[in-house]
C-alpha cells in the first residue's frame, strides 16, 4: 500500500498551487493571472484600525519593484488583493475607500474622476457585505480599466479611466497610504 501511496502524494505536491506569504494565519498566492498576464507577488501586509485586524493585502506586479512611484506607474495589470479578517459592510468599505483616495489627490482630481468612483461606489454596495475570509480583487488593467472581483468572480462593470486606476491605488501606495508600515510591506520591505 505505502508503493501506491507514494506516487500519488508525489504528483500531488508536484501540482499544489505554490504560496507566497502567510501573514497572520492567511495565506496568499506567489502569482495571480491577471489581463492574460501572470504577475508576481510584490508584497504583502496586514491592514489594522483601532487595534481590529482589518484585512491582509497583497499586490501583485509584473515585475517587483521596491518602489512606490514605479508601482503607481506601471501600465498593468495590477492587482491588490484583500483578504477579509472580519466582516465589513458595505457601507464600510465605501466610506474606507473615499477617504483613502480623498486622501491622496486633489479636488480637481476627484472633480474628474467623480462617475469612477460613484461606480466603485454602486460595485461595492451590490456586493453588500464581505465577510471573514472574502477575497476582494481590484485588478487594475492594462487598458485603464479596473475590474472588482469577490472570491475569484467579477463584480459590476469594468470601471474606465487610467486616472481613477491610479487614485484608487494610491489608497495603499500614495503619499499619504492608509497605512505607512502596510505600504512598506506591499513594496517588498
Amino acid at each position: 500500500m505505502r508503493r501506491t501511496l507514494l506516487p500519488l502524494i508525489a504528483g500531488l505536491l508536484l501540482i499544489a498551487p505554490a504560496f507566497g506569504a502567510t501573514v497572520d494565519g492567511v495565506t496568499v498566492a506567489d502569482s495571480a493571472r491577471v489581463g492574460g498576464a501572470t504577475l508576481q507577488l510584490n508584497g504583502a501586509g496586514r491592514r489594522t484600525k483601532y487595534f481590529f485586524n482589518v484585512y491582509v493585502a497583497a499586490l501583485y506586479l509584473r515585475a517587483r519593484t521596491a518602489t512606490a512611484a514605479v508601482a503607481l506607474a506601471d501600465p498593468g495589470p495590477i492587482r491588490l488583493s484583500m483578504t477579509l479578517m472580519r466582516h465589513l459592510s458595505a457601507s464600510q468599505l465605501v466610506d474606507a475607500l473615499r477617504e483613502g483616495i480623498a486622501r491622496n489627490a486633489d479636488a480637481a482630481a476627484l472633480a474628474r474622476t467623480r462617475a469612477d468612483l460613484e461606480a466603485l461606489v454602486a460595485t461595492m454596495r451590490a456586493i453588500g457585505g464581505a465577510d471573514r475570509g472574502d477575497l476582494i480583487t481590484l485588478d487594475f488593467l492594462a487598458d485603464g480599466s479596473t475590474v472588482v472581483g469577490l472570491d475569484g468572480r467579477p463584480r459590476g462593470r469594468p470601471i474606465p479611466g487610467r486616472e481613477f486606476q491610479r487614485q484608487l491605488l494610491s489608497i495603499w501606495l500614495g503619499a499619504d497610504p492608509v497605512q505607512g508600515d502596510l505600504r512598506r510591506e506591499l513594496l517588498g520591505g
